[in-house]
């Protein structure tokens, strides 16, 4: 029996999954456009677009809101319903956004439609993701090491962009060049956001745990 907080939820998350997917392919549309406007292919354009963490959260934030949605009884739809993954995407798109507007903000002044795809992409899907979050939080006890487990999705990202960067010399942000600041630096510069990160995930988690704790009690 459905329930009227799981259909807000679904509500919810189908409007998470709509804006969400909105960025990401607005973004996709300007990135070809822009590297064919520079002379290069539009192949050249996908494969920028794929080197940027912020699309690939974008891109995880609206599998995990669709696929459970849209194929719910599928293997990649019961993967992306696990409330663990979610909680990883979750902490990701805040990293995300808070990474932007306190690190990259100020280097770029986009217009146009790329304003409007920036602003998709580092505020309107974070807020979203993190209020859905806060909202509809699963009632299911996290582990106390899943925050660590969640790292391994931006470490994955990290050696990814550094094998890419070794080469192509391209690298899509300027605190892990490694080819301008050395690997000593970018190492350096890593183990901060990772430690952010880290922190960023145990507050997810403890939301959830929260959240869990408040339903469970005979007022809730």
């Amino acid at each position: 029996m459905t329930t009227a907080n799981d259909a807000s939820s679904q509500r919810v998350r189908a409007a998470l999954a709509v804006t969400a997917w909105t960025a990401a392919l607005l973004q996709f549309m300007l990135s070809i456009r822009a590297a064919l406007a520079s002379g290069q292919t539009a192949l050249d354009g996908v494969e920028a677009f794929f080197s940027y963490f912020t699309v690939l959260t974008n891109l995880f934030v609206a599998l995990a809101a669709a696929l459970p949605l849209i194929a719910g009884n599928t293997g990649l739809g019961r993967f992306f319903a696990r409330p663990t993954v979610l909680g990883c995407a979750t902490t990701a798109i805040v990293m995300v956004g808070a990474g932007y507007h306190l690190l990259l903000r100020d280097v770029w002044d986009p217009q146009g439609l790329q304003r409007v795809a920036d602003n998709l992409l580092h505020y309107v899907v974070p807020v979203a993701t993190l209020v859905y979050w806060l909202v509809f939080a699963p009632r299911v006890r996290l582990g106390m090491l899943a925050p660590l487990v969640w790292c391994l999705y931006p470490l994955g990202y990290l050696a990814y962009v550094l094998v890419r960067g070794a080469l192509t010399g391209l690298y899509p942000y300027y605190f892990i060049d490694a080819a301008n600041l050395g690997y000593p630096k970018v190492m350096l510069n890593a183990a901060g956001m990772f430690g952010a990160f880290l922190a960023v995930g145990a507050l997810v988690r403890a939301i959830a745990v929260l959240g869990g704790r408040r339903r469970d009690s005979p007022a809730g």
